[in-house]
């Protein structure tokens, strides 16, 4: 009575029927059929009426006092009659422990997984409910997941257009006020106000450089591809990075959320390079790959060190479901980090 578990749909939310167990072509009617009750009863009857039999057919007599000799061949029998019912007893619930170690392999991050199981009737209800289980879970997860990124990315939207309009404005007046300050003060004091000015404007880039983490105007205004070249040029400028982007020229469309959630992974895959793979060398792409659009981020850095996967990746992972994408990331030391998104292309 074999049991795996069935192979992840191709990246995909759609809902699985509420019955996804399939029989096996050689599962047949009979004693696998029964419920483990009476699986049991029959174990235990079969062991006792053979012991039975091979007591009354055996010449082997018990008297008052028991002899030494009828007590080994008690204490044989008994030991036998035990070893057979524990071996039979485990094979009976053999399908339970295997489904219950498929069950702990399932990965709530690579959707679709459904558990293919075969076996006494138990066991094929058991699967279809936590078949059932993990599709409620998915669509659930999915739900509020998209709505707990839109929710943030508005968030992120409305600080960046503060940032940008209300800090950013505030700054520019305190350094055209400091210029006027300058002008009218002594000439001692130049050195003073030109660093004042300076920290000033630093101040003021960096406020820009946040809004734009923040929410991509790029993004909004000119689209994905012109977004991807943008964030290519402010990390090679800010970290040192010699970024080599490949990006086609045109895509099928896969939606606004699906384009945030490229971006958002091609952004946080950049900062891990520029934090972690102590290398300049990096290579973007994004390309339409059959059904799907792929972006690709691929350093030569030192690779990933096999630890448990950081709030990062995760991210990407979490993101990338929302769209009924997927993440995948490839790492071998002093070789570098492959990291790949999969989104389906939007079919409107």
């Amino acid at each position: 009575m074999p049991l795996r578990l069935a192979p992840p749909q191709a990246d995909r939310f759609t809902s699985p029927p509420r019955n996804s167990l399939r029989r096996s072509s050689s599962e047949r009617p009979g004693a696998a059929s029964l419920p483990f009750v009476w699986r049991i009863f029959l174990v235990n009857a079969v062991l006792l009426v053979g012991a039975t039999v091979a007591l009354a057919l055996s010449p082997a007599t018990v008297g008052f006092p028991i002899a030494p000799p009828e007590a080994i061949v008690l204490t044989v029998g008994l030991i036998a009659t035990l070893l057979a019912n524990l071996l039979l007893v485990r094979r009976s619930f053999m399908p339970l422990e295997r489904l219950t170690r498929l069950m702990r392999n399932v990965d709530l991050l690579s959707p679709g997984q459904r558990l293919d199981v075969t076996g006494p009737q138990e066991v094929r209800e058991l699967g279809a409910v936590f078949n059932e289980m993990l599709a409620r879970l998915e669509q659930e997860r999915r739900e509020s997941g998209t709505d707990a990124l839109r929710a943030q990315e508005d968030e992120r939207k409305r600080v960046a257009q503060e940032l940008h309009d209300e800090v950013g404005q505030a700054l520019t007046a305190v350094m055209l006020q400091i210029g006027r300050l300058a002008k009218k003060g002594p000439p001692e004091l130049n050195d003073e106000f030109g660093e004042a000015l300076e920290t000033t404007r630093a101040s003021l880039e960096d406020v820009r450089r946040i809004a734009k983490q923040l929410r991509p105007e790029a993004l909004d205004d000119l689209g994905l591809i012109p977004a991807l070249n943008a964030l290519a040029a402010a990390f090679a400028d800010r970290a040192g990075l010699r970024i080599r982007p490949r990006l086609a020229e045109s895509l099928p469309p896969i939606g606004v959320d699906a384009e945030l959630v490229v971006f958002r992974v091609a952004q946080e895959s950049l900062t891990n390079v520029a934090r972690h793979a102590q290398t300049s060398r990096v290579d973007l792409s994004l390309e339409g790959v059959g059904s799907d659009v792929v972006l690709c981020v691929r350093d030569y850095g030192r690779g990933l060190d096999g630890s448990t996967p950081g709030g990062g990746i995760r991210g990407m992972r979490e993101r990338a479901l929302l769209i009924g994408g997927s993440v995948t990331i490839v790492s071998a030391p002093n070789v570098g980090t492959k990291v790949t998104l999969a989104v389906p292309v939007n079919p409107d």
